[in-house]
């Protein structure tokens, strides 16, 4: 049995014209990306903290005595030292991560 195609019939667009929607609405997509902006005043860029690959001898010696130290946590282990604008994260005895603790805002004088 074959197939005879009337020379008066003509093949839908509609899946064509389909297709060609959804591949536009994937391109369109990266371009509604949200900027996400950290003010000035809150990026701690300022506060000297320790440097990844230090050991806690030399956090130490820099730094001066935490004012808490927790306890190894896991395997490996992992010591959080606190100090007054940083916290530092050691891998047994050495430095992996050191953060800024987040500072509140300046107060604005009233009017």
């Amino acid at each position: 049995m074959r197939f005879v195609r009337d020379r008066h019939t003509r093949p839908s667009l509609l899946p064509a014209a389909a297709c060609a929607l959804v591949l536009s609405l994937f391109s369109i997509t990266p371009l509604q990306a949200e900027e996400v902006a950290v003010p000035v005043g809150q990026q701690a860029t300022g506060v000297e903290k320790p440097t990844m690959g230090m050991s806690m001898e030399m956090v130490e010696t820099r730094f001066g005595e935490p004012g808490n130290r927790s306890d190894a946590v896991g395997n490996p282990p992992i010591t959080r030292w606190d100090y007054a604008g940083f916290s530092v994260y050691f891998e047994y005895k050495t430095v992996i991560h050191a953060v800024a603790h987040k500072t509140p805002p300046a107060a604005q004088p009233a009017n």
